[in-house]
């Protein structure tokens, strides 16, 4: 399909019009029926090429919302996650490269969703690092990309959306069961904080946004069988993991979705301001203690983009 020449609202500011070339296509309504869930939804997912971001595209195209499948270099994936949503005839999709650590990226994000869906009912902001550095070989490189991408990209991201984002709408941030750890290991000092910030913005925006209609929460899985999770580790190391949950297993990133799919859903609406915990009963005390005893573990990635979410 030919590139339409439209106008674009302006995300952030003030709410005056530029003509411009846009790569994505304008795409009314969606290929599924009324009686799904999120039937005439439009979502934006951060971070969404691959690992648990994917998961919860598939998800919530399945339950009938268009999808904006977003990544940073990963463009093959991306590209084949639109092709599987859009073959599969419900929710349709379109990919939209950027790299949400940057102010200007996360604005440019907005606006190219809006352009293809009109309105972001949805905003999940999974994209994100995790690095393995203690403080005494943190230096200043390796925080800013963390909260660059952690903590910087998903607020900034935020605040263009929510002018774009109707009463019934949902925001749902991404932290970690690393942040309730009375044991957790030094070597997540940085990571940790970064996601210490993401709690404080999703508790104190249910309060702001909710005067709009919008509910915000927060989704803190524990170890979950992405690459971000085995990247560094050793298999014994894993092994461990699964022994210490009941069930015996890691997480599945399809896990971590169903409840993103509740959240943003209309069974959710009275729930906003909460931090849930998907982590399937692990104990905290035992990860930590032997997660720091594995040398394996402790060896920081030669660059903490290796470990990341967005794709």
């Amino acid at each position: 399909m030919a590139s339409l020449l439209k106008k674009i609202p302006h995300p952030g500011g003030p709410k005056e019009e530029s003509t411009e070339q846009s790569s994505h296509p304008v795409i009314s309504g969606t290929n599924g029926t009324p009686n799904l869930p999120l039937y005439g939804k439009s979502a934006l997912i951060t971070g969404s090429s691959r690992n648990i971001g994917r998961a919860i595209a598939l998800r919530l195209a399945d339950a009938g919302a268009d999808v904006v499948i977003n990544y940073t270099a990963n463009k093959e994936a991306a590209d084949e996650t639109v092709e599987y949503i859009n073959l599969r005839g419900v929710g349709k999709a379109v990919a939209i490269q950027s790299n949400v650590s940057s102010v200007t990226a996360a604005n440019k994000l907005v606006t190219e969703t809006v352009a293809a869906f009109k309105k972001i009912d949805i905003l999940v902001l999974n994209a994100g690092i995790m690095g393995n550095k203690p403080i005494a070989d943190v230096d200043e490189e390796y925080y800013d990309a963390h909260f660059n991408i952690n903590a910087k990209g998903p607020f900034f991201v935020t605040k263009f959306a929510v002018p774009y984002i109707p009463s019934g709408g949902r925001i749902i941030f991404f932290s970690t069961h690393l942040t309730v750890q009375s044991l957790i290991t030094p070597n997540y000092v940085v990571y940790a904080a970064t996601k210490g910030a993401i709690e404080q913005f999703s508790r104190v925006l249910a309060k702001d946004l909710g005067t709009k209609g919008i509910t915000v929460n927060t989704v803190s899985p524990g170890p979950t069988a992405t690459s971000l999770f085995f990247a560094g580790k050793s298999q014994e190391l894993i092994d461990k993991f699964k022994g210490f949950s009941p069930f015996n297993r890691l997480g599945e990133p399809e896990d971590i979705a169903g409840t993103v799919l509740f959240l943003a859903g209309p069974d959710a609406v009275w729930v906003s301001g909460q931090n849930i915990k998907v982590a399937g009963v692990s104990s905290s005390f035992c990860i930590c203690r032997i997660a720091w005893s594995d040398k394996s573990y402790r060896q920081p990635p030669s660059n903490p983009q290796l470990q990341a979410e967005s794709g």
